[in-house]
């Protein structure tokens, strides 16, 4: 039996659902999740494998000009993760009409496979997705248009079975039973962020990082120290809320979701530190894996 295997890089601008496509493709949350823009910030794999295959996703941040060092190290991740694809997933919102300069850009040299996926077609009549899928494919060359709802995961399969069929002969790159590349440290800050995210407004999320100081399973009890960093003295006190009320509930959010995912009772404690311009600063970029 011949064995399949290859690299599907999932791209788009920001809350075109690329996260939420890569969690239905692999039936796992592995990527937060939020109505806000520019949730994702790294390059996040997800791997599913069956008996005569193996499909290594990577949900990149959503193309957008860059404003900070920080956006530059997330569009450096979309850009690495073009560059070793076998086939290319662009998602696009069935409102959409045009691609962003930053998008079209990066598929003018594409050689690999690009199928668009046509998300959100749940709100459309038959006849309507048909027009969309032939105004989409005067527009450009791609291998293939898959109509669906990552969202409801309407036409997934039908997805995977175009990826699949794509994908260069060749062994395995990872174990079977290999999820992702990412460490548990990892989805722990990822987590928080999201309820960050959820419960912040305006400059507060995208000032914000996680750093996971402390990981430590001590029986049936996980323990979790978390420092969670912003730009500007303000930005913490409002993080934080009167009496430590915000940051409280944020905690009490987020150590719901470490439970769930872990499987474990979760102890969490959170610290909220300054630390001016981090989004431009490449040394603290680089200690936080934004800048190789």
């Amino acid at each position: 039996m011949s064995h399949k295997a290859g690299f599907v890089s999932i791209i788009g601008k920001p809350n075109a659902g690329k996260s939420t496509l890569m969690n239905a493709l692999i039936g796992e949350k592995l990527s937060i999740i939020t109505p806000k823009a520019q949730t994702t910030r790294h390059r996040i794999m997800g791997i599913i494998s069956g008996e005569d295959f193996q499909v290594v996703f990577n949900d990149t941040p959503g193309i957008i000009e860059p404003q900070y060092g920080l956006h530059k190290s997330m569009m450096k991740f979309v850009d690495e993760s073009l560059e070793s694809s076998d086939v290319i997933v662009l998602i696009v919102e069935v409102a959409e009409k045009e691609l962003p300069e930053e998008v079209t850009k990066r598929l003018q040299n594409v050689k690999v496979p690009l199928i668009l996926a046509l998300n959100k077609v749940d709100v459309l009549k038959q006849e309507e997705v048909e027009e969309k899928i032939n105004y989409w494919r005067d527009k450009f060359k791609f291998t293939s248009i898959v109509p669906l709802s990552a969202l409801n995961k309407f036409n997934t399969k039908q997805l995977m079975e175009e990826i699949k069929a794509l994908l260069p002969e060749s062994p395995a790159y990872y174990p079977k039973e290999q999820l992702t590349d990412k460490p548990e440290r990892f989805f722990a800050a990822e987590m928080i962020r999201e309820k960050i995210f959820f419960r912040y407004k305006k400059e507060i999320p995208y000032s914000t990082e996680v750093i996971i100081e402390e990981f430590k399973e001590e029986g049936d009890l996980l323990r979790i120290h978390a420092v969670i960093m912003v730009e500007r003295d303000s930005q913490k006190g409002i993080l934080i809320g009167e009496k430590g009320v915000a940051l409280k509930n944020t905690g009490m959010a987020a150590r719901k979701e470490l439970e769930n995912f872990f499987g474990h009772k979760v102890f969490l404690k959170m610290f909220v530190k300054v630390k001016e311009k981090w989004r431009d600063n490449k040394s603290m970029l680089k200690e936080l894996g934004y800048d190789d």
